[in-house]
């Protein structure tokens, strides 16, 4: 990524942008992506403590690894552009900047913890951390099914959007790579003959 120079030209290079203001979608979705992906690190860090499953605990590291180096990056994007790594706006804001919104997400209504869509509720973290061995699997399943649809959801909706190629590429692998495991985890609640949904409370 090209070097920025706050409120001037690009340091190199004459496709970057100036640094973005801290109310624009770059930095509405770095800080929503972190967040988003922070609660997909902490799912699978408790579903890695529940089963011995491998295949679970194979998908479990695979995303602590990636979601934790992509909300990396996108920390370390609000710092390269001297912007507050939090902000008081409403979660998904910056989704309204673009045609009204991309699908539902612009309009989401917080609730329970869940700040955005797909995120799970406290109540859902809660009973995650009380089960075991297949019940642990399936739950965690369900739960990262629906954190991926929202996380594809929120990723697509800045690729439509985006004006740094960098966020944008990075929006574009998540969509890519999500879509991917949200196939994997729908075969793999298929083979636990569990259904995709997340049963009610």
């Amino acid at each position: 990524m090209p070097a920025l120079v706050a409120g001037g030209s690009p340091a190199s290079g004459s496709s970057a942008l100036t640094v973005p203001a801290n109310d624009s979608p770059e930095a509405g979705f770095a800080r929503d992506m972190a967040t988003h992906h922070q609660q997909a690190v902490d799912l699978s860090f408790i579903v890695r403590d529940r089963t011995t499953d491998q295949p679970t605990r194979t998908l479990a590291f695979d995303i602590i690894n990636t979601q934790a180096n992509q909300r990396g990056m996108m920390m370390g994007w609000l710092d390269q552009w001297g912007l507050p790594q939090h902000s008081t706006a409403k979660p998904m804001a910056w989704m309204s900047m673009s045609m009204g919104g991309h699908g539902h997400g612009a309009d989401y209504q917080a609730h329970d913890g869940s700040l955005m869509p797909g995120m799970a509720t406290n109540a859902q973290l809660a009973k995650l951390r009380t089960l075991d061995g297949r019940e642990a699997e399936v739950f965690f399943l369900q739960l990262m099914l629906e954190h991926h649809k929202g996380g594809v959801d929120m990723a697509q909706g800045y690729v439509d959007m985006a004006r740094n190629e960098s966020e944008k590429r990075l929006a574009q692998t998540m969509v890519i790579g999500q879509s991917s495991e949200i196939e994997l985890i729908t075969d793999m609640l298929k083979e636990r003959g569990a259904a995709p949904g997340v049963p009610a409370s």
